[in-house]
């Protein structure tokens, strides 16, 4: 018989928390496997392929829409990744100390702002910045590469991709501090002590050592990236179908998040709610593999034991 003691209760609290995460997991996909389990046995394997969206029709592909939630979370990362890590350098290996602290509550700052005040700012102002200094220069002299071709307006893939950029900043960036910041001054010592540069202690020893949990703010980052809705829906322009498919960065297209935000709450049949939760059950599908592939990188290739990187 266990004994009821205060470590035993506080033992089992614990334990219902942690246990907690997997439960709601695990009712997410129940409710998104039998919710589109309907339009799954209608379309098959088209409603993974497929790239036609027409509820008249009772027609429903995705592929156009799971790519547009590839690309954007993409460029946040080829974007959003390296000013992160600029930061977050700047912040423990360079900033005067008067103004590491503030200028860490800065950065965080960028969190609370909600993402429909992103929406409004990239509707507003970001889109016409992208429009006159990015999309016509580069589509006026590299327009012949497929990826730079169309008619630029501003509210396309490239625009939502650097919203969402600006977005994953905060959270990449302060656990890379965090990551940084941990590393061992013992580390840097006997860097300079062979006669390194600062950036050489950085580069090589650095980020190398904090590399796995950098690797993990990376993954953080695209976590936010794919789920974003709002931001998204208001600069992306929202096309449907084949027009959706992302050929170039200047072209309208959607998310999986924004196809559902759109779309949902006008649904009018059961077939068109079960492509909807469809949908969201594929997004599910794309973080859980993201973050199960993430995890088998950090622990097999990134590890690091007793200070040295594997």
């Amino acid at each position: 018989m266990i004994k009821l003691t205060g470590d035993n209760i506080f033992k089992t609290l614990i334990a219902i928390i942690a246990a907690s995460a997997i439960i709601i997991i695990l009712l997410n996909t129940y409710v998104l496997v039998t919710g589109s389990t309907n339009v799954l046995s209608t379309s098959g394997v088209e409603f993974i392929t497929g790239k036609n969206w027409d509820p008249a029709t009772s027609s429903f592909g995705v592929l156009p829409y799971i790519l547009g939630t590839l690309l954007t979370s993409a460029i946040a990362l080829l974007v959003g990744v390296p000013l992160s890590l600029g930061i977050a350098i700047f912040i423990v290996e360079m900033a005067p100390k008067p103004i590491r602290t503030t200028f860490s509550y800065l950065v965080e700052m960028l969190a609370a702002v909600p993402s429909v005040i992103y929406g409004l700012w990239g509707l507003f102002v970001l889109r016409f910045w992208v429009l006159n200094y990015i999309e016509i220069p580069l589509n006026t002299y590299l327009g012949w590469i497929p990826l730079f071709s169309g008619n630029p307006t501003g509210i396309d893939i490239l625009t939502a991709g650097l919203i969402l950029a600006i977005m994953i900043i905060p959270t990449v960036a302060s656990v890379s501090r965090e990551v940084i910041s941990a590393v061992p001054n013992s580390i840097r010592e006997g860097a300079y002590g062979i006669g390194a540069t600062k950036w050489e202690v950085i580069r090589h020893w650095v980020l190398n050592y904090g590399r796995s949990g950098i690797f993990g703010a990376v993954i953080l980052g695209l976590g936010r990236a794919i789920g974003e809705t709002m931001a998204v829906t208001m600069v992306i322009g929202n096309a449907t179908g084949p027009r959706a498919m992302p050929t170039s960065l200047f072209q309208q297209g959607q998310t999986l998040p924004s196809l559902i935000a759109n779309g949902f709450s006008d649904s009018t049949t059961p077939l068109q709610s079960s492509a909807y939760i469809g949908a969201g059950l594929v997004l599910l599908a794309i973080s859980l593999l993201i973050n199960i592939v993430a995890h088998v990188m950090v622990t097999r290739v990134l590890k690091v034991k007793g200070g040295a990187v594997e």
